[in-house]
């Protein structure tokens, strides 16, 4: 089974147990596991709840003593001393490790010197350790997530007034794609960024999966043109004509964004500077459309696509290095196959080839800038070159790059 996390309002751990628990798990279940731990002091609650008119599961532990701080190992024994299964108790302690990684990264201390605050009380053990008993319950093997929306403002804690997203939040988040939902207050928390980290797989769009159940966790407040909520999408891996097993000759599917400005007034020279430049600072392609403007004017459509999170940069490019006076840029999702390199030897030298493994046929193409160096290093047409290295490929005659 998948689990699918659509995070378009941040990640909280009770968000996450809310939407779990709308998606099928039992919470009279989920209440008998946890009481397997050796805590006490505390009581959920789980409530139906509505945001910007969704509804979804709000997930709450009152706590009815008071809270001393707890180390890493002071976690760890509870977790162990517990009568909760194997699987349970690695997941709940790898995302308590997480945090602790982050935390002493950020305070530039060692990992044992971390004294947990507002993350090591009985809520944030509760929320991590019901994460992971709901992945068990539902069997999940695979975690996914979308990319993570991120606010802007000041969040009170221990240590005062911390910058959000909080700076241990932007630790776990390395490596993870997110955007600005231009949203004032929390969005996500560590418990939240910590649990995503370590469970999932891949971020981006939808895995293709035949969905089973959806379920809506709420975070506390409302949000003003957003709803505070955590969508959870949860389904079978499937194979069809189209998209095969993940494992064996999969289609990727991520996210990308994409920049469009239209130009009628511009030394049309000028472009393949422009072009020359968004690919050197990491656009994934750029194209330009021949269009017709207001006014029966001819223009271009120069159209960027780059990773989520680049958009900002591309657009400044843009902005700075052609005429037009204002940008386009929106999120979209792509379906695509699994590429490699390999390099043959030809008679004229070696030709790198781009290899497509799609679930019907592999498709291959010799590198043009390598054909083009042997064909005028040799004196002989570009053609020559690139049907010597098909034949190669054909024969098996290549090597894959490390």
């Amino acid at each position: 089974m998948i689990a699918y996390f659509d995070c378009f309002s941040g990640i909280s751990g009770d968000m996450i147990v809310g939407a779990l628990l709308d998606a099928g798990v039992p919470f009279d279940w989920l209440r008998d596991e946890l009481g397997k731990l050796p805590l006490n002091g505390y009581r959920l609650e789980v409530e139906d709840v509505k945001r910007g008119g969704i509804g979804g599961k709000r997930f709450r532990v009152i706590v009815e003593v008071e809270q001393s701080e707890r180390k890493l190992g002071d976690i760890k024994k509870i977790i162990e001393n517990s009568t909760l299964s194997d699987d349970v108790k690695d997941l709940s302690i790898k995302v308590f490790e997480r945090l602790a990684e982050a935390e002493a990264r950020v305070h530039r201390v060692g990992v044992d010197e971390i004294h947990f605050h507002e993350v090591g009380g009985i809520d944030s053990i509760i929320d991590i350790v019901s994460s992971s008993l709901s992945l068990s319950y539902l069997r999940i093997d695979r975690v996914y997530s979308s990319e993570v929306a991120l606010s802007q403002g000041t969040v009170s804690c221990s240590h005062g007034l911390l910058p959000l997203p909080a700076p241990a939040v932007m630790e776990l988040l390395t490596g993870v794609p997110v955007y600005q939902a231009g949203v004032r207050g929390e969005l996500v928390t560590p418990t939240g960024a910590a649990f995503l980290s370590v469970v999932c797989e891949g971020f981006g769009a939808i895995r293709p999966m035949r969905l089973k159940s959806t379920g809506y966790g709420a975070g506390e407040r409302e949000n003003e043109g957003l709803p505070n909520l955590l969508r959870v999408m949860i389904g079978e891996e499937y194979e069809s004509t189209g998209v095969k097993d993940i494992d064996s000759n999969p289609l990727e599917v991520d996210s990308v964004m994409v920049i469009d400005a239209n130009i009628d007034d511009m030394n049309p020279e000028i472009y393949g500077f422009v072009m020359d430049r968004l690919l050197d600072e990491g656009a994934l392609d750029v194209s330009l459309t021949p269009v017709y403007m207001k006014k029966g004017r001819p223009g271009t459509l120069l159209k960027v696509i780059c990773q989520v999170g680049k958009e900002r940069e591309m657009a400044d490019i843009l902005l700075r290095e052609t005429s037009t006076i204002g940008v386009r840029f929106y999120r979209t999702d792509r379906l695509k196959v699994c590429r490699e390199s390999v390099e043959v030897q030809t008679r004229f030298g070696k030709v790198n080839v781009k290899v497509a493994k799609t679930p019907w046929n592999d498709k291959a193409q010799p590198e043009y800038d390598d054909c083009r160096k042997l064909a005028l290093e040799k004196g002989v047409p570009i053609r020559e070159v690139y049907t010597e290295a098909m034949k190669e490929f054909e024969r098996g005659g290549y090597e894959r790059q490390a």
